[in-house]
């Protein structure tokens, strides 16, 4: 999986005057975050944007294809991000309409529990 970094450039710069859009490398494409809350990934060569319950009878009214990957062994995951529309790649304003939703997506989505590690603290010098 890949991601064009123009695209997420001119992601940041469409969303600006919405907020400061970040990105981070995920598993070979990236994930975007407008001031913190996750809204978009990047993967091949496509943009996604995030959805929930609340936003899907917009994204199906358009029929936004959910993203999905094919895991080892055949198992279909499927994510709930959206393939942003076409008119996306090269209108500001139809971007900003669309990644608005995701990012309201993104702050309804309940925040993600901290991992708890199973490492033990060993006494210096033991394994």
């Amino acid at each position: 999986m890949a991601f064009d970094a123009g695209l997420a450039d001119w992601v940041a710069e469409a969303v600006a005057p919405i907020g400061t859009v970040t990105r981070k490398r995920l598993f070979g494409g990236a994930a975007l975050y407008c001031d913190g809350i996750a809204f978009a990934i990047l993967a091949f060569d496509a943009l996604w944007l995030k959805a929930d319950a609340e936003s899907d009878a917009a994204w199906d009214a358009i029929a936004a294809p959910r993203f999905t990957v094919e895991r080892d062994g055949g198992k279909i995951q499927s994510m709930n991000y959206r393939r942003a529309p076409d008119a996306t790649y090269d209108d500001a304003d139809a971007l900003r309409h669309w990644a608005a939703l995701a990012i309201e997506a993104g702050r309804r989505a309940p925040p993600k529990r901290k991992r708890a590690t199973t490492r033990q603290a060993k006494a210096p010098g033991t394994r």
